[in-house]
């Protein structure tokens, strides 16, 4: 039989499991939204639609992990899963700016 912490380890594996890429895709979707907004006539609707569609999904999957297995545990695999995406876009983001002159970093 399965014990009370091992259900919430299994559920925090789940979370990372599931959340890893679901955060990749919000984090592609950030990336295409913002894209998009630079060409866009009204570039606020843009990134409001982006982020409204982005964190709808991001929920409803947090939701229905929480629903499905240990809630505490599911909810942080997907936190860590979304935090380690994060980490990895700012990392691939910061290294493309290194090519950009002196000057504008500071900006």
């Amino acid at each position: 039989m399965i014990e009370a912490g091992e259900r919430v380890v299994l559920a925090a594996l789940g979370g990372f499991a599931l959340g890893l890429p679901a955060s990749a895709l919000y984090f592609a979707g950030l990336a295409l939204g913002m894209h998009r907004a630079l060409r866009a006539r009204h570039p606020a609707l843009v990134l409001l639609a982006s982020f409204t569609l982005r964190a709808v999904l991001l929920l409803a999957l947090g939701a229905w992990l929480a629903a499905r297995s240990h809630p505490l545990g599911s909810l942080c695999g997907l936190l860590l899963a979304f935090l380690l995406a994060r980490t990895l876009a700012l990392r691939r983001v910061r290294g493309r700016g290194s090519n950009a002159s002196p000057g504008a970093q500071g900006r």
